[in-house]
């Protein structure tokens, strides 16, 4: 489930309809967000399966003039450390100066008959501010295809801070429309800083 809006009331009432421990999610927000106005939020909901459970996760962003902040809450299983269920929960607060990349990749099927404004059929929003990277390494190689020599390596490092995806048949299409918006906030906020 994924709410968008441009109120703190509105924050909080989207973080109580995805019904995920709201008042522990909303302490944790607002707490990192403070008496700023949220200019813009995105709460998204997702519930994965791993081997015999079934884990929530909940990811809230939160643009401010200033800054953009990101939660995560997950579930935990009863482990070593702890007896029952818990949560963990954190919240990473970025100045809009540093985000250097807002990446929107939209699935559209039948591309040949698209029409301007229809929904892709997903989208994958990723943002990156530097406390991440990804580092993609391949053996360089010459044109000679009989060449033995060690060439070294070649590759590209790419931002990765976070990578949200929603699907239309997944999360619905007020998901992806909500996402959509939120990314085009953050991309105008971030223009701004330039």
């Amino acid at each position: 489930m994924a709410k968008t809006g441009t109120t703190t009331q509105g924050l909080r009432t989207a973080i109580e309809r995805s019904g995920y421990y709201p008042a522990l999610v909303a302490e944790a927000v607002e707490a990192a967000v403070g008496r700023e106005p949220v200019a813009s939020y995105l709460v998204n909901q997702e519930t994965t399966f791993d081997a015999n459970e079934v884990r929530r996760h909940v990811t809230v962003l939160v643009l401010t003039d200033s800054r953009f902040i990101v939660s995560h809450t997950d579930e935990q299983a009863a482990d070593d450390t702890s007896p029952s269920p818990y949560t963990t929960t954190s919240t990473e607060s970025v100045k809009l100066g540093r985000i250097s990349s807002v990446v929107v990749s939209r699935v559209v099927a039948n591309p040949e008959s698209y029409t301007p404004g229809t929904l892709p059929r997903e989208v994958v929003l990723t943002i990156g501010w530097g406390a991440v990277s990804r580092l993609d390494l391949e053996p360089a190689a010459c044109g000679d295809p009989n060449c033995e020599a060690d060439h070294g390596y070649t590759g590209s490092s790419t931002a990765d801070d976070l990578s949200l995806r929603v699907s239309e048949a997944g999360d619905g299409p007020d998901a992806v429309r909500q996402t959509l918006a939120f990314a085009q906030a953050l991309s105008e906020a971030t223009a701004a800083q330039d």
